[in-house]
């Protein structure tokens, strides 16, 4: 028995344990390098878009027909660069453009109506202005008359008197002392007839002045009239210039004509029909979507990212560097929009496009293996 085991015994004795503990110094190497790893190196976690695109930053601008009509003009060319005020599109307005004219000339019949009555109001006014001095004057004259027609009948008066004294004591005729008396009588009839002359005048001057306010009353009503006609009619030519205006499409801001529809004159063209849209020529940016669970509480303003256009393979043509601008803090359509500002390297074959799709890599943070592998398989359990 025990030779059957010679062998095996001799080798067992000759056997001092160097491959063993070789072969266990080793995978205890091994094992803490890579314990070593797991804990020490850094891993750098990624969050991926659901989607993205190359945006300019500058909003692009929709063009739209305010009014509806027929076209009779477009200067709608794909890629054409526009500014601001240009026309591209123009509608019919020929019935308003009539209109516009009727008002113009129905404006320009009026401007000297107004101007004839302005001026006779203003004659009426002078009128009355001078007509009162010359009431002044006659007055003043017609008093001075009567003083002198009062002073001239007590002189006839008094020689009346002593003609009457004088043919009482028969010196004069008969004859005489009645000539005196009448001429007295005549000189103070005189009187009478200046004073009722100076009483008639300022009632005779307020008919007058009665008459001509009633004139220029009426005149100042047509003026009323005249001036509200044509402030209507200034209206109503600004609401058909306003019209016009509004078939006349022009571009509403600076840029790159980067859609534009196929219209042929004759064309009818709707209301609020969309016609092109206006890029700005102004820096582009990333805009990206990311789900509720990759985006909140992980991604942030200043975060380095990196970009892939898929007209740009990366494999050839490599990435754009990026960086995280603005975070929205609402979910809308069950995504998070995310703008990213974003940069072409010097020597870059990629030409960013306003509108080119991709992908966005969002770095979100940096972890050791070993933490990874943790919340990896805590996942897994809680999944569980």
């Amino acid at each position: 028995m025990a030779s059957s085991f010679h062998r095996t015994t001799q080798s067992l004795r000759l056997d001092r344990g160097i491959w063993s503990i070789s072969a266990f110094l080793i995978a205890l190497a091994l094992v803490t390098a890579w314990l070593v790893w797991a804990f020490k190196a850094v891993v750098v976690r990624y969050e991926v878009s659901d989607s993205a695109r190359l945006e300019v930053a500058a909003a692009p601008y929709p063009i739209e027909a305010p009014a509806a009509g027929r076209l009779t003009l477009s200067r709608l060319v794909l890629g054409k660069e526009v500014r601001a005020g240009d026309v591209l599109v123009e509608l019919d307005g020929r019935g308003e453009q009539l209109a516009l004219e009727q008002e113009r000339a129905h404006l320009a019949s009026l401007a000297p109506q107004l101007a004839a009555l302005r001026s006779e109001v203003l004659s009426d006014e002078q009128g009355n202005a001078a007509e009162q001095e010359a009431a002044a004057v006659a007055t003043t004259g017609a008093e001075a008359q009567r003083r002198q027609a009062e002073a001239q009948a007590a002189l006839a008066e008094e020689e009346a008197a002593r003609a009457r004294r004088l043919r009482s004591e028969g010196l004069i005729s008969e004859a005489e002392a009645r000539r005196a008396n009448a001429e007295a009588q005549s000189k103070r009839a005189a009187v009478e007839s200046l004073k009722a002359s100076v009483a008639r005048l300022a009632p005779e001057l307020q008919v007058r002045r009665r008459d001509r306010d009633a004139q220029a009353a009426e005149t100042r009503g047509d003026i009323a009239r005249l001036e509200a006609e044509q402030a209507t009619a200034v209206a109503h030519a600004h609401r058909l210039e306003f019209e016009i205006e509004k078939r006349r499409i022009r571009a509403p801001i600076s840029g790159r004509l980067s859609e534009c529809a196929v219209l042929r004159p004759g064309a009818y063209i709707n209301a609020g029909q969309q016609l092109g849209i206006v890029v700005p020529g102004s820096k582009l940016q990333v805009v990206a979507e990311f789900s509720p669970e990759a985006a909140l509480g992980k991604i942030q303003p200043g975060q380095n990212a990196i970009v892939k256009l898929d007209g740009f393979p990366w494999a050839q043509f490599g990435t754009l560097p990026a960086r995280v601008s603005r975070v929205a803090g609402e979910i809308r359509n069950a995504k998070v929009r995310v703008e990213l500002a974003v940069q072409t390297p010097a020597g870059s074959r990629i030409r960013p496009t306003h509108g080119l799709p991709g992908s966005v890599e969002v770095e979100v943070e940096r972890i050791s293996p070993a933490v990874l592998l943790l919340r990896s398989a805590g996942r897994t359990v809680g999944a569980r």
